[in-house]
């Protein structure tokens, strides 16, 4: 009996050995192996003078409120004519589309017509100023550092940072090999149907198949993964789908004096109700599980240890996730309740009540599924459950083994050799949707560095864009396009 029981112990041993020492291993071994690419060319950007060109396109007033005619289409013919003036190599150069009005297609043939072309995509408007701002939303102003405005982050910065480098490298007789669009829509902010939506169809109707999209996406910022000291560049490799669902209850209404358990905002409230007690199940697929294998070599040991070895502490990893909102938003679709209405007078029960539910959907998921879900849990024939506004499916998961994605990485670390790099699931939609059924891959990057307090400046009060920054933004896109569309190379693994 005790020599069994001996043996039965020391065979747990082994076995605890063994787990242990795989744990270990696959801890030591870290994430995949990182790009090292050659250095950059040492680009003299004239810094000041491009920002203050930021700065005079920021006090056109290229606001986007609503679906149609912007409020002020004037604004956006003017940008036009700043940006020709401004960038007069480039546009002696491309060719110029005026799309929907006021959207902007660039194109820059290449040499090589084997080649598939790829698209540089940023959008020309911006969202109205709300809250007090130290400096006036549409002045441009240049002060203590920074250019200050509405756009100034999202996204006038990028418009006119890849014309900068446009007019650079034309100016240094720089011609593509593939071809490059550039495609600025004017209405991102709202949907884009009206610019990219009509500028990816105006390239579908003439064969075109991009081999990538670049977009705006995640900025470089420091803090934005908890537990990671330097600053993270994440690369949206998918972005998330979008749905809002407009719940209705009609019911026969009342006096206030005599209640009824029927009333439609009792009716509207209770579906509201099953409906968050009915969260998305949550899991942990490409390419958050990609951001994770990628950050683990940035991590302490015994964060290292758990995200190297998911296949045993993944629903711990998962349990604590889904416990942090921004964490959460990552691994499930989620919904939020934003808009609400019932009720005239205060002692009548109204027969009508509404509500609006914003989903963000997880890719692997699609807009019929989440609708059908919704109305399952709602099951009320008192409720109808339509779509509000327009809905669009996540994007598929672009390929980390692509050349797309590894030029963007060589980039970013060329430009950037101080960031960690992983891809990442973008949570926000972009004008990349409307151009994903013509590219073999999409990737969405801002090359903007924030502190997690400048991350509220995006759509906030106070935007605004470090000079020293912007002049990193133009080398970026220079060195994006010699990167995607020169001669290639590619560079070694360490």
């Amino acid at each position: 009996m005790w020599r069994i029981a001996r043996r039965s112990v020391a065979a747990l041993l082994v076995l605890l050995v063994a787990l242990v020492s795989v744990l270990v291993v696959n801890a030591l071994r870290g994430g995949p192996a990182s790009l090292a690419p050659p250095p950059a060319p040492k680009d003299v950007i004239e810094v000041r003078a491009a920002a203050e060109r930021l700065a005079a396109a920021i006090r056109f007033r290229t606001v986007s409120k609503s679906p149609g005619v912007p409020s002020d289409p004037q604004a956006f013919r003017d940008l036009h004519d700043f940006l020709i003036r401004s960038f007069p190599r480039a546009h002696n150069t491309l060719k110029r589309e005026v799309i929907g009005e006021y959207s902007l297609l660039y194109s820059w043939a290449g040499s090589d017509p084997s080649r598939k072309p790829i698209l540089l995509t940023a959008h020309l408007d911006v969202v109205p100023e709300q809250g007090r701002w130290t400096r006036p939303p549409f002045s441009g102003a240049i002060a203590d550092g920074f250019v200050w405005g509405r756009g100034a982050l999202d996204d006038k910065a990028a418009v006119l940072a890849i014309l900068e480098a446009v007019e650079y490298l034309v100016t240094r007789g720089f011609r593509p090999r593939r071809t490059i669009y550039l495609a600025f829509g004017h209405d991102e902010e709202i949907d884009g149907l009206n610019g990219a939506a009509r500028i990816a169809a105006r390239l579908k109707k003439r064969g075109v198949q991009l081999a990538a999209v670049f977009d705006e996406g995640w900025p470089i910022a420091r803090g934005l993964v908890p537990g990671i000291e330097r600053p993270v560049a994440l690369i949206g490799t998918a972005e998330k789908g979008y749905l809002s669902l407009e719940l209705i209850a009609r019911t026969s209404g009342g006096h206030s004096a005599v209640p009824s358990r029927r009333s439609a905002i009792r009716v509207l409230l209770e579906a509201y109700t099953r409906l968050k007690a009915s969260p998305f199940p949550a899991s942990l697929r490409p390419p958050t599980s990609e951001t994770l294998d990628h950050l683990a070599p940035e991590f302490s040991f015994i964060p290292k240890l758990v995200l190297t070895n998911r296949w045993l502490f993944g629903p711990v990893l998962l349990s604590r996730m889904e416990k942090v909102p921004e964490a959460n938003t990552l691994v499930r679709t989620t919904a939020a309740l934003t808009v609400i209405g019932a009720g005239e007078k205060d002692n009548v029960l109204p027969a009508k009540a509404r509500l609006v539910v914003n989903f963000r959907i997880l890719p692997g998921q699609t807009v019929a599924g989440v609708t059908a879900q919704v109305r399952r849990v709602v099951a009320d024939p008192a409720i109808e459950v339509v779509q509000h506004g327009a809905a669009s499916d996540p994007s598929p998961v672009s390929d980390i083994g692509s050349d797309g994605y590894r030029e963007l990485v060589i980039t970013v670390r060329q430009v950037f050799p101080d960031v960690a790099v992983a891809p990442a699931l973008v949570i926000n939609a972009s004008d990349s949707r409307h151009y994903a059924h013509l590219a073999d891959q999409v990737f969405r990057f801002r090359p903007s560095r924030l502190n997690l307090d400048d991350l509220g400046r995006i759509h906030g009060n106070d935007e605004r864009i470090a000079i020293a920054n912007y002049g990193e933004y133009i080398r970026f896109y220079i060195q994006l396009m010699r990167n995607s569309a020169g001669p290639q190379r590619r560079a070694p693994l360490n």
